[in-house]
């Protein structure tokens, strides 16, 4: 740590403990007792009423009922306040100053990532925090601002770990999970990777430059709705394109204009939760594929008249 940083968590170290030793103080900031004790006297020359006692080694504590604002962070910390008031602004609520402040306070080797991952995070219908290593985030969010290239370690769902290299294009938060939008160079194609499964990332040389134009958000949305589960539904809603996707987000299917209304395209691992799916939704609809929705449909219907 430079000077500044080390004075810096002896002040937080300070607030955290009521007294600790000189020993016990420096093995916390890494460092030893006499650059302690001249951090001390730094930070009492900033104004800050350090108290000292003798003894074998000497004893410190701020001057009781003295707080001054935290003033450092760790990554993790950092990634967890940023994405925090992150979600509270998306909530509708007044989180810019907060975020003004915690930039404010951050030196730039970590504000610099935090800024990079601001503009590069998206989130899809909720919010829901539950993000990957934090300096894995910073890293995917900084590679995809900077356009560069990101050498990681990648666990599949089978948990096995493989070396990857791609052109990150953004980070997007959906139902708990956090992809990336990115061009994978092993498949020379675009894919929405598991962010949350990367193990480690490093950034490398220039990337695959981002198409334009590009929305991350909806490149990982269109991406969910077209995973290959083993039936591919499609019908027209008697209904019109926006009310049709307050009922269908596009993580779930894909909507598009038709002479009766709306198109409804979606993939489904199960007929029968695609005819209780589609039940639900409060509209009229005409089934175009597959056949066998049909019957689960009339299946479903005399259930509920028996009901």
């Amino acid at each position: 740590m430079t000077k500044a940083e080390r004075v810096l968590a002896l002040l937080e170290a300070l607030q955290d403990r009521g007294s600790a030793t000189g020993p016990e103080l420096a093995a916390r900031l890494e460092t030893d007792v006499r650059t302690l004790r001249r951090d001390v006297v730094a930070l009492r020359a900033l104004g800050f009423p350090v108290e000292g006692a003798r003894g074998r080694g000497g004893s410190y504590r701020l001057r009781p009922g003295y707080r001054v604002p935290p003033l450092m962070f760790t990554t993790g910390e950092t990634v967890a306040v940023t994405l925090g008031l992150m979600a509270a602004r998306r909530l509708g609520l007044e989180a810019e100053s907060a975020l003004d402040k915690v930039r404010r306070v951050l030196p730039d080797r970590v504000r610099l990532p935090v800024e990079s991952l601001e503009g590069m995070l998206g989130f899809t219908d909720q919010v829901e925090a539950a993000p990957p290593d934090g300096e894995i985030l910073l890293t995917l969010a900084d590679a995809a601002r900077r356009g560069r290239r990101v050498i990681a370690r990648y666990r599949d769902y089978q948990g096995t770990e493989t070396e990857r290299t791609f052109s990150p294009y953004g980070v997007v938060s959906h139902h708990g999970r956090w992809y990336v939008p990115a061009f994978d160079d092993s498949r020379r194609q675009l894919r929405a990777l598991r962010a949350d499964r990367v193990v480690k990332a490093g950034i490398g040389g220039p990337g695959e430059p981002k198409p334009t134009p590009f929305d991350a958000v909806a490149f990982v949305s269109r991406t969910l709705a077209r995973v290959p589960w083993a039936h591919e539904v499609e019908v027209v809603l008697h209904t019109d394109p926006a009310s049709a996707a307050r009922r269908f987000p596009p993580t779930l299917a894909e909507l598009e204009p038709h002479p009766a209304g709306t198109r409804l395209t979606m993939r489904a691992e199960s007929l029968d939760w695609a005819a209780q799916l589609l039940a639900g939704s409060g509209f009229a609809f005409d089934v175009q594929t597959p056949d066998e929705l049909r019957p689960r449909l009339w299946a479903l219907a005399e259930r509920l008249r028996a009901a």
